[in-house]
């Protein structure tokens, strides 16, 4: 399935895009769930049920370009990130490769969905693109194991933009990940999920950021130092993941900061990341009034 949360007139509901529209599934069912994150922690009953409701001839639609897409996850409990994850941008950044996962975080302040605006703070000088795969936690979970078993965790993938002020991130001798990485919609996400049933190998995706019109990172996640069974062992051994959960995967290189000269974010730009077999999230960038 490939799971959206619309903006409907009767608030955000769950859907399941089709080819030409968006199906609400609380409308068409009421029994469903009405947010994705639910619907996610769901027993395969109910997303079987879904699956149907989305054929069904009742079945409540919303034409592609009618309805606003929010982030496909409104109310994640976690927003997790893994720094140096691809061996191609450590070595683009002159960093040794990781012996185990660089973890830090977002707060949910930083969401946002497609379509909406990036805002580039006025205090942020240096602010800057990433393009990654976002594991969304389907199923709670606590020192999950570093095998094929770690996937039953996963609900599903998504399109996500690390976006990153590298003049906070870096400043001073103990540096400041969270605070270069958690500014206002800092965290775009979408435009679907695509549940890990359909999507079944995430080590095998092309990965592409373009910023008005041009690519600048064009990779693939099988550059991945730690895979998605290392990741959810890892963290899990510290937290509870639970149904909704973010997890950034890290970046390809490309960045911006790393080039000559560097090519950074400002107001007027679009940025566009693209996933192979998830979609597209594009994002306007619009400087902070």
């Amino acid at each position: 399935m490939r799971l959206a949360t619309i903006l409907t007139p009767h608030g955000p509901r769950a859907a399941i895009a089709t080819v030409d529209a968006y199906v609400d599934l609380h409308a068409t069912d009421p029994g469903l769930p009405s947010c994705v994150k639910n619907l996610l922690a769901a027993s395969p009953a109910i997303r079987k049920a879904a699956a149907e409701a989305a054929t069904a001839p009742h079945a409540v639609k919303y034409a592609l370009n009618a309805v606003k897409l929010l982030p496909p996850i409104t109310n994640p409990g976690k927003i997790l990130c893994i720094g140096l994850n691809y061996r191609d941008h450590a070595i683009e950044g002159g960093k040794a490769i990781p012996t185990e996962p660089v973890v830090f975080g977002k707060f949910i302040n930083t969401l946002c969905g497609p379509g909406d605006p990036i805002i580039i703070p006025k205090v942020a000088q240096k602010v800057d693109y990433e393009a990654e795969l976002v594991i969304v936690i389907g199923k709670k979970g606590k020192h999950i194991p570093n095998d094929t078993t770690a996937f039953s965790y996963v609900g599903g993938y998504t399109c996500g933009h690390d976006v990153s002020a590298r003049d906070w991130q870096f400043r001073g001798e103990e540096k400041q990940w969270i605070i270069g990485k958690t500014f206002d919609t800092f965290a775009p996400i979408g435009p679907v999920i695509v549940t890990a049933d359909e999507l079944t190998d995430p080590h095998s995706l092309q990965i592409q950021l373009r910023l008005n019109g041009v690519t600048l990172q064009n990779s693939s996640t099988k550059e991945f130092i730690f895979g998605v069974p290392h990741l959810l062992s890892f963290l899990s051994q510290v937290l509870t993941l639970e149904p909704g959960d973010l997890i950034f995967t890290g970046t390809p290189p490309g960045v911006g900061i790393a080039r000559k000269p560097p090519i950074l974010l400002k107001g007027g730009d679009v940025a566009e990341v693209e996933i192979e077999k998830i979609g597209v999230l594009k994002n306007p960038c619009v400087a902070e009034s």
